[in-house]
């Protein structure tokens, strides 16, 4: 199945799992606007790839009252973006990057997509790391509703849920040993490329625990979720 998308914008581009699946989507035949703080790694991936595939640009998403700005800037600049990627560390800035760029979405008449990377903490928290947890569970909600909100519209809501991955984001335990953690990233760029291409709305990775048990706390709370949204639409569509 090929992608219904010519231009995706990567944000959190500059590391971990955004910056590996940038090159992946290019692959793709996609367009592929990069955004991160480090303009150095920016300005290597558009060398790397070519400005006919790939564009950078710098902005922090956690300078808030910049983001309706920055936006309208870069919707001007390719208003033919149709698929955003959400990878940055910190979660908050998700919302009032979503709320910012849906309008644009939807003026667009081709299929579009918000994609959220999540985690398998969202589902089974970890004791030792409450606030990450914590904030992946909220995003894992927000996707949830969001999906729900937008089920009539052409803007399909993707949420990626991965395990623990090779990236800079362990190098807290140091360099060696943080970036030996977790599954290997290539591996893991090529599945959710592949359910990307599918054309799934969930794409769940690895487990916690055994996958059956996993996988279907994660069926069954979407089941129940599916459920409770009829009810309170009065069992309409």
């Amino acid at each position: 199945m090929a992608f219904p998308y010519k231009h995706f914008l990567v944000i959190g581009a500059t590391a971990g799992i955004g910056k590996a699946l940038a090159p992946r989507l290019i692959e793709s035949g996609a367009m592929v606007t990069a955004m991160g703080r480090r303009q150095d790694r920016l300005d290597e991936f558009v060398q790397t790839f070519g400005a006919a595939h790939a564009k950078g640009e710098r902005f922090d998403v956690g300078e808030f009252a910049k983001i309706p700005d920055f936006v309208t800037r870069v919707m001007k600049e390719s208003p033919d973006i149709d698929s955003i990627v959400f990878n940055a560390g910190v979660q908050n800035p998700f919302v009032s990057l979503t709320h910012a760029l849906l309008p644009y979405l939807q003026k667009n008449p081709n299929p579009t997509s918000f994609i959220f990377t999540g985690s398998n903490l969202a589902i089974v928290s970890a004791a030792t790391l409450p606030a990450y947890s914590a904030s992946k569970a909220a995003l894992n909600v927000f996707t949830l509703c969001l999906r729900e909100q937008l089920r009539h519209s052409n803007t399909k809501v993707v949420e990626i849920s991965p395990p623990p991955v090779q990236t800079e984001l362990h190098d807290y335990m140091g360099e060696d040993a943080g970036r030996q953690l977790g599954m290997p990233l290539d591996a893991f760029t090529q599945q959710v490329y592949q359910g990307l291409a599918e054309g799934k709305d969930q794409i769940v990775i690895g487990s916690i625990g055994p996958v059956d048990t996993f996988n279907g706390i994660v069926d069954n709370r979407r089941t129940a979720f599916e459920n409770l949204s009829k009810m309170m639409r009065g069992g309409k569509p």
